[in-house]
């Protein structure tokens, strides 16, 4: 018993270096100083180590030996990682340069820098921006809107508040890249891209996804939540606090935990009664069933109508550029 205890604590000792080599190699891979040789050279090199270790355990003579040496080069690894800091003085893309911010007196929340570009095709555009003040008493409810591009589990979730006379206002939690940066889902773990609020006109953030966007094409959904209009209010704030805050406090986003859902998910912890934690929340293209099955959605018909419903690509595309979009869309 104790030999098999013995193996077996030396088979889990095993897996957690193998993980721990696999993130530390890919985050000097992807994070690493300096050129591409360098990173690759790094990379493979604690890759080399965490193998050599791991060969090491069954030979008692080299066994702590090659730990101690695995060990000190982890730790050395996570110093370095975790003095990664963000920056909002990078060379950014166009579509992600400017960053929004809101001033609030009061009832009054003036929102500056509000996205509304004016799109030829998803890449040809001519930037433009305007402030607008918006009266949180009349703040009526709040849209969640959900894009799909590679089948039905995996979407771009974001939010949309709805005030009275028709205005809305979208938010969209996305990463700010770099010119010449395209995202990736694995470099996304590993303190790439800084976290970035995109503060839009829908002109601007549903017609590009729904008119212009074509490789791949992109369907969107438009969903009205139920939730009380004070929920909604205290929603909006805690975004307009997270906005500012990153205007001077950059932070990093994650793939896993901070992206478009789990920061969504965050900001509803302002409210009491606020949705738990769900898979269905990593696993985002099932975010709007699960707003369904915890009755935040329109339950009076089955979710297939009420998904088919919420499908805005025709409207969006009929509406186009027109000054009542967000009416239109939703019609």
């Amino acid at each position: 018993m104790k030999r098999l205890f013995a193996a077996a604590g030396l088979l889990l000792l095993a897996l957690v270096m193998l993980a721990a080599g696999a993130w530390g190699a890919l985050a000097l891979l992807y994070s690493g100083p300096h050129s591409d040789g360098v990173r690759t050279a790094l990379g493979s090199l604690f890759a080399l180590v965490a193998v050599a270790a791991v060969v090491a355990l069954p030979v008692k003579r080299w066994r702590w030996r090659m730990a101690g040496v695995f060990l000190l080069a982890f730790a050395a690894a996570l110093g370095w990682y975790f003095s990664l800091e963000p920056s909002n003085d990078r060379d950014w893309q166009a579509d992600v340069a400017v960053l929004p911010y809101a001033t609030v007196d009061g009832d009054i929340v003036t929102v500056h820098n509000i996205r509304n570009f004016d799109y030829r095709s998803e890449l040809d555009y001519q930037p433009a921006y305007y402030d607008k003040r918006f009266d949180v008493s009349k703040l009526e409810g709040v849209d969640a809107v959900a894009v799909y591009w590679m089948g039905p589990a995996i979407a771009h979730v974001f939010v949309s508040f709805a005030f009275a006379g028709g205005d809305h206002l979208a938010v969209s939690i996305e990463t700010r890249k770099e010119k010449g940066e395209a995202y990736s889902t694995v470099k996304g773990f590993f303190r790439q891209y800084e976290l970035y609020y995109v503060v839009a006109d829908e002109r601007d953030v549903i017609r590009l996804r729904t008119n212009y966007r074509k490789d791949p094409p992109e369907d969107v959904y438009v969903y009205r939540t139920r939730a009380p209009v004070e929920n909604v209010r205290r929603l909006f704030l805690d975004y307009v606090r997270e906005i500012n805050s990153l205007r001077t406090h950059p932070e990093f986003y994650n793939t896993l935990t901070t992206n478009c859902t789990t920061n969504i998910w965050a900001h509803t912890l302002v409210n009491p009664g606020h949705p738990p934690f769900n898979w269905k929340i990593l696993a985002s293209g099932y975010v709007p069933e699960y707003l369904y099955e915890s009755g935040r959605l329109d339950t009076s018909v089955p979710f297939a109508e009420l998904q088919k419903r919420a499908l805005v690509n025709a409207r969006a595309q009929a509406a186009d550029q027109a000054a009542d979009f967000s009416r239109q869309i939703r019609q």
